[in-house]
């Protein structure tokens, strides 16, 4: 008889499926981003460019396509985040075959013995399918964080009902603030911060750190390597902060520099965060 899933793991069990699937497809994007930087998006490549540096190549995903389209069927049901990830899946099935042959034309160099023929032809597929995936993208990352807040609410809920404020807790607790803070980080596409929203869940993060430390005096032994990081994460995060705030909001002015490396501390905890109680006495 296989054991009960609780709601809780049925909502992390379907989610990773959705996470592996955007993981991987995200080099769809990282693809075109590279075809971007050197080619004119409204006349299309010329051949007449500097460097010419062509494509990424795709990972192979049909694993996780077939993963991610069982996952759709299985509860707990998510309307516009499982609608979203199916309209997602069939604007990379339609974009994917053109990067992967624009990218294997490009590595043969075709272009210079056909005067960017070929290269011209494919890219009127990727000017249309190339927003229409990122597009679909956008979408799936808004709704898939909507799910994602919730299904930690229910964590963090289901384990207090348990166990109280363990350490347990704490970790999930100090993970799902953290996780709030690294969604509001700028990017390349969007390098201006929305600086109240950032301070306030910087706020929250602070309030959680702050709570665990406190846990981990009263609890020596608590956690497992896990202990120093999210504080060491959030004097990063602070000194960040007071930079964004002196550029009012625009990384571009001496701040972006910071990011490599606050994403690098994070991804660590996100590791240690695994065994962090798991041999706590």
């Amino acid at each position: 008889m296989k054991p009960e899933v609780s709601p809780e793991q049925a909502t992390v069990r379907k989610l990773n499926a959705y996470v592996s699937l955007l993981n991987r497809t995200l080099r769809a994007q990282e693809s075109l981003d590279r075809y971007r930087s050197w080619v004119d998006m409204k006349t299309g490549p010329t051949g007449r460019e500097r460097i010419i540096y062509g494509l990424y190549g795709l990972y192979d995903v049909r694993g996780e396509i077939v993963t991610a389209e069982a996952a759709m069927a299985q509860p707990p049901a998510m309307p516009d985040l499982d609608g979203a990830m199916k309209s997602y899946i069939t604007a990379y099935q339609v974009l994917a075959p053109t990067i992967t042959e624009a990218d294997s034309y490009y590595e043969r160099q075709d272009y210079r013995t056909d005067k960017m023929e070929q290269g011209r032809a494919l890219h009127a597929k990727l000017a249309v399918a190339g927003p229409a995936f990122l597009a679909e993208r956008a979408k799936v990352d808004a709704l898939f964080r909507v799910e994602k807040e919730k299904g930690d609410a229910a964590e963090l809920a289901a384990i207090e009902a348990r166990e109280g404020r363990s350490a347990r807790w704490h970790v999930a607790n100090v993970m799902t603030q953290g996780r709030k803070v690294m969604d509001l980080l700028p990017t390349d596409a969007k390098p201006v911060v929305a600086m109240p929203a950032f301070e306030a869940a910087l706020g929250r993060y602070a309030a959680a750190v702050k709570d665990m430390d406190g846990y981990s005096a009263a609890n020596p032994n608590a956690f497992h390597v896990f202990e120093s990081q999210p504080r060491s994460l959030l004097g990063k995060l602070r000194e960040f902060d007071a930079k964004l705030a002196k550029a009012k909001g625009d990384a571009r002015r001496g701040a972006g520099r910071d990011v490599t490396w606050i994403v690098n501390d994070y991804n660590m905890m996100v590791s240690t965060a695994q065994t962090a109680t798991a041999f706590s006495r």
